[in-house]
């Protein structure tokens, strides 16, 4: 860790793992430019990659490349994901295990190379009924996260981001898509109403934010990357259509996933047990003679051969 004599902050040295990806190039980049350096870890290589950054080919779910990587670095940007909502809705292993148990395997190795602090890549979607397994997998690795710290004392921030666009997105990312098809074919299939509500939020501005985290020392906390105005899907493929000349035909179908949510992605969810107690029940002084019966039988053995 040393000055950076531009701007005489800090500069780290950080980790961003699938740095390679959508989110995690403009990241990476951000980072980069405000004074730190940056290596990039993921399973491809970058095809985004500067010549002032440091790539690394691997995978989170191999400890020994994680711990490769780790050695040296100062901070993590844990972006690595399988984050696909529909393709998630339809593979809870590959979910689970890429998410929660890649999660787990970097959580160690930080531990291990005494980082200062990790940078997590949550989503709106924790606080959802909806989101399917990716949701449940984003939650079970910030319980990760907050377990980590009070067990080892390794800092955390979470970020949850919302629905992100702009450049180097593929066709996974929605409005990418739409922009893809309204081009090439002249049309757009949209499945739902078009009265479901999102907050866009454009990567840079993403990005930027992210950098913030790192200044600001967000420890312990849990922040929310959406965007600032709220728009019905009809009227964003309104707007492309309008950008195109008014020459694209939206067509509206049905629904076929319900791992999205249509108005809000924040639920009411009370999770309260109820007790259920037996009308009949063992004594506990009585079970206790019993297992002790169990574990020391040859002192209660009063048999007597005649």
């Amino acid at each position: 860790m040393k000055k950076d004599k531009k701007n005489n902050n800090r500069s780290y040295n950080v980790l961003v793992t699938g740095g390679a990806g959508f989110l995690g190039s403009h990241v990476a980049d951000a980072i980069t430019y405000s004074g730190h350096n940056v290596t990039i870890f993921d399973i491809v290589e970058s095809p985004f990659l500067r010549d002032n950054q440091r790539m690394i080919v691997g995978d989170i779910l191999n400890l020994k490349e994680l711990d490769k990587a780790m050695d040296g670095i100062d901070i993590v940007f844990h972006l690595a994901a399988l984050s696909n909502i529909d393709l998630a809705d339809d593979k809870p292993y590959d979910t689970m295990e890429i998410n929660v148990l890649g999660t787990t395997n970097l959580l160690s190795s930080a531990k291990l190379y005494n980082i200062k602090r990790v940078i997590f890549a949550s989503s709106i979607y924790v606080n959802s009924r909806t989101g399917s397994f990716y949701r449940v997998s984003k939650h079970a690795c910030e319980l990760l996260l907050e377990a980590y710290y009070e067990r080892y004392g390794l800092s955390y921030s979470i970020l949850r981001f919302g629905t992100l666009y702009g450049p180097r997105a593929d066709e996974t990312n929605s409005i990418n898509r739409y922009l893809k098809e309204a081009i090439n074919k002249g049309e757009i299939n949209y499945y739902g109403t078009g009265d479901e509500v999102r907050e866009f939020i454009h990567v840079l501005d993403a990005a930027r934010i992210c950098v913030e985290v790192i200044n600001r020392k967000y420890n312990g906390e849990t922040l929310i990357l959406t965007g600032h105005q709220q728009m019905k899907l009809r009227e964003l493929l309104s707007v492309i259509n309008e950008i195109l000349g008014n020459r694209i035909k939206i067509i509206y179908h049905k629904n076929k996933s319900r791992a999205h949510y249509n108005q809000t992605p924040y639920s009411y969810i009370p999770n309260v047990g109820k007790k259920i107690i037996s009308k009949t029940y063992c004594d506990i002084g009585q079970s206790l003679v019993e297992i002790l019966d169990e574990l020391n039988p040859n002192e209660n053995n009063n048999n007597i051969e005649i």
